[in-house]
């Protein structure tokens, strides 16, 4: 773990109409906590194929790329954040369609005759 980060806990959410609200408390390298405030925008949510249960982590990835300085305690996962996710996801999953490897089907053996398969 690195110790010169800030570290988030997530404390829960709240549903204010169409939006997610995620409440983090964020601890500084010297123990300042601090709450702060994730909003999402469910339909966007839906719109770009993100799952209920994924919207915590990627919240706090949001948190995780603000700066030690960053003053701001509210912030918003926005629709190009979305879509980059979206388009990362769908990435990965070709990645590991393409990844399989193709199966040969089994060696057909033809009986003979005779009663007994020929290879």
């Amino acid at each position: 773990m690195d110790n010169s980060k800030k570290h988030f806990i997530l404390k829960g959410f709240n549903q204010v109409m169409e939006f997610r609200v995620f409440e983090f408390e964020g601890i500084a390298v010297d123990a300042v906590r601090a709450s702060i405030t994730v909003r999402v925008d469910l339909a966007l949510a839906r719109k770009y194929g993100i799952r209920l249960q994924e919207l915590p982590l990627l919240c706090k990835e949001v948190l995780d790329q603000c700066g030690e300085g960053e003053q701001n305690r509210s912030f918003t996962y926005s629709e190009a954040q979305m879509c980059t996710h979206a388009d990362d996801l769908s990435a990965r999953e070709l990645a590991a369609k393409n990844k399989k490897a193709t199966r040969r089907p089994a060696p057909v053996h033809v009986a003979s005759p005779w009663g007994s398969p020929t290879r």
